[in-house]
């Protein structure tokens, strides 16, 4: 039996004979207020209460292994897991030495930094990280910022010791700045880069990080400095004359083979070791190639000799003063935000795979640390790759083990097998950074936030845009805008929606999402589905208010008459989470607006409505 006005009245009044008392909660001092609120916010996993009803040893056990993971596991480590983990480090070796080489050259840095940063790191977050399947190393799209940033003020051709200066700077500042957001609990931040911004940055990063590539895949000496899309097109068309036949077959070889390797990993997850090992193989094969052809005196240009021996110190290379400090702070801050967002974000996603917890704050200060450290010793902002960590965690890594072995072999290359890299040539290079970041380009996750949120799908549209044809770090900042300014909208502007009764039911349903529900004759009920507070009070007072209008207008044009049928506004306020100071005021203020219409007006609050199961257990009902 549908309900109609009179039932539904009968009901209401019904409803008002039942009181119950709100009991007020215990009293608390406002420091206690205080602290209590703070604690949610920055400390929502408690991290002290392992440390509760404990001895004083077991907390300096406690405590060391807190900050220490690898006190956790290294007590219990085993020959089983050790076989487990020099598979995997080997594994990831072959392909960290090939990518840091080539992510080095993106950054603009000489490629013997891309090793030392696939050296020092690995071992510092081993010690401090929390993630078992995360190898650890320089990155694409960091070294892609970095590099460009940097050579907005500082040419790496023409001062190449000041830029390696200012790159070791801004790894240090990053590695503060992640760092801090661990140590004062402020994790949440990133948390504004969200899913669909991170994705159109992806995605624009990885197609001008190809681009760029063209240079050395075409053999083009003169080369533009610019990022953007125009700028490079522009360039490669303008200089076909500089275009190597031979360089170009090479790579376009190279890069099919590579392209080929994983495609098959793909399909065959069992084969991940095709793609893993693909990049070096390419490497070797390409090596011999020109020093058996010596190709280099035939349009094939290659990397040269690089130094040999261990990361040398480079805290006297830091620069903490001077007309650049504001470039390397921003610098620092842009790629530290970035890498700790890959990093944390790739961790995660194998943890849950594995069924294990990695902590955000921890790995923010580990990965902090991991580039402070780096920084002194020769090395450019790292974290945790994608393509690294996903080939360690298919080679079957049981524990942050695999770095160490991973570092190890970067060591024995750096002691003993640099020369055999003299006659690697740069197109190789190119090709392998191009396969590296073809897999960031996610069409069919785009295409899942286009079905489901359009705002969602803007932003990744901005930020994909912004990246390819102003430049990475403004195309970065247009997307955080645009998404700052969504949440700004959805807290001014609050969803609100008229419900109606599904035929047959007691349920009172969105009659925007619910076409056959039925409006209630003399009852207009809406929904208010976020909190109320001082940005959104005046907008639901003149949205309500508009409601009763359009009610009004709509019922007397149906009707044909002139007055209204309308008796009751009901506020469904079950999604309401909290009200503040000025929020409470809405209901006056409503009140007040019906008396001006000259509507007697009067307040209800119920505390239970057994007959109207859909409506919420508490809500405003006001007489018309």
């Amino acid at each position: 039996m549908e309900p109609n006005a009179s039932n539904l009245h009968s009901h209401c009044v019904e409803i008002t004979m039942e009181v119950h008392k709100v009991v007020p909660p215990p009293h608390r001092s406002t420091f206690q207020k205080l602290k209590t609120r703070l604690k949610e916010t920055f400390f929502p996993d408690d991290p002290l209460r392992q440390f509760k009803g404990q001895p004083p040893k077991t907390k300096w056990i406690l405590g060391a292994q807190y900050v220490f993971p690898i006190l956790q596991w290294g007590p219990n480590y085993s020959l089983k897991l050790f076989k487990s983990d020099i598979v995997s480090g080997l594994t990831i070796a072959s392909l960290a030495i090939p990518q840091g080489i080539s992510y080095a050259k993106l950054a603009n840095l000489p490629p013997i930094v891309g090793l030392y940063s696939s050296f020092v790191p690995p071992l510092v977050y081993a010690a401090l990280g929390s993630s078992r399947d995360l190898a650890v190393g320089p990155v694409s799209i960091a070294s892609l910022i970095l590099g460009s940033m940097l050579r907005q003020e500082v040419s790496p051709s023409k001062d190449p010791v000041l830029f390696l200066q200012l790159a070791f700077s801004s790894t240090f500042f990053a590695g503060v700045v992640q760092a801090s957001l661990g140590i004062l609990r402020l994790g949440f931040i990133i948390d504004f880069l969200s899913k669909a911004t991170l994705i159109g940055f992806m995605a624009g990063a990885a197609i001008i990080v190809s681009l760029q590539q063209l240079k050395a895949l075409l053999g083009i000496t003169h080369f533009t400095k610019q990022m953007g899309l125009v700028p490079v097109l522009s360039s490669v068309f303008h200089n076909t004359a500089e275009w190597s036949w031979q360089t170009i077959v090479m790579g376009f070889c190279f890069l099919s083979l590579l392209l080929l390797a994983r495609h098959v990993s793909m399909k065959k997850p069992n084969l991940f070791w095709v793609s893993a090992g693909a990049p070096l193989a390419s490497v070797i094969i390409s090596t011999l190639l020109v020093f058996a052809f010596k190709a280099q005196h035939h349009g094939i240009s290659i990397i040269g000799k690089l130094q040999e021996g261990l990361n040398p110190p480079s805290w006297n290379m830091l620069h903490f003063h001077g007309s650049y400090l504001g470039l390397v702070m921003k610098t620092g801050l842009v790629t530290g935000i970035i890498s700790l967002t890959e990093g944390i974000a790739v961790g995660r996603t194998f943890a849950a795979l594995k069924g294990y917890k990695v902590d955000g704050n921890k790995e923010m200060m580990a990965i902090g640390l991991m580039n402070i450290v780096g920084s002194s010793t020769s090395c450019y902002v790292t974290t945790g790759a994608f393509s690294r960590s996903a080939v360690n965690h298919n080679a079957g890594a049981k524990t942050a083990a695999s770095n160490i072995i991973m570092a190890v072999t970067v060591m024995v290359t750096l002691l003993f097998l640099m020369p055999l890299f003299q006659y690697t040539p740069n197109v190789v290079l190119g090709a392998i950074i191009i396969t590296a970041v073809v897999g960031l380009i996610d069409l069919p996750a785009a295409y899942q936030i286009w079905k489901i949120d359009k705002f969602d799908f803007i932003v990744l549209l901005c930020a994909f845009l912004g990246v390819i044809f102003i430049s990475v770090q403004q195309g970065l900042a247009i997307a955080v805008g645009i998404s700052i300014f969504k949440i700004l909208l959805q807290v001014t502007r609050p969803r609100t929606g008229m419900l109606g009764n599904i035929p047959g039911t007691d349920i009172y349903r969105n009659l925007h999402h619910y076409k056959d529900g039925m409006k209630v004759p003399g009852f207009l009920i809406l929904s208010i589905e976020a909190s109320i507070n001082f940005a959104n009070t005046t907008y639901l007072n003149e949205r309500i208010m508009r409601w009763v209008e359009e009610y009004e207008a709509q019922d007397a044009e149906e009707e044909g008459k002139k007055h209204s049928s309308l008796q009751f506004v009901i506020l469904d306020l079950s999604a309401v989470s909290a009200i503040d100071t000025s929020g409470v005021s809405i209901f006056s203020d409503l009140k007040k607006a019906l008396e001006k219409k000259g509507l007697e007006a009067s307040t209800h609050i119920y505390t239970s409505c057994s007959s109207l199961s859909s409506l919420p257990v508490c809500c405003y009902c006001y007489k018309v």
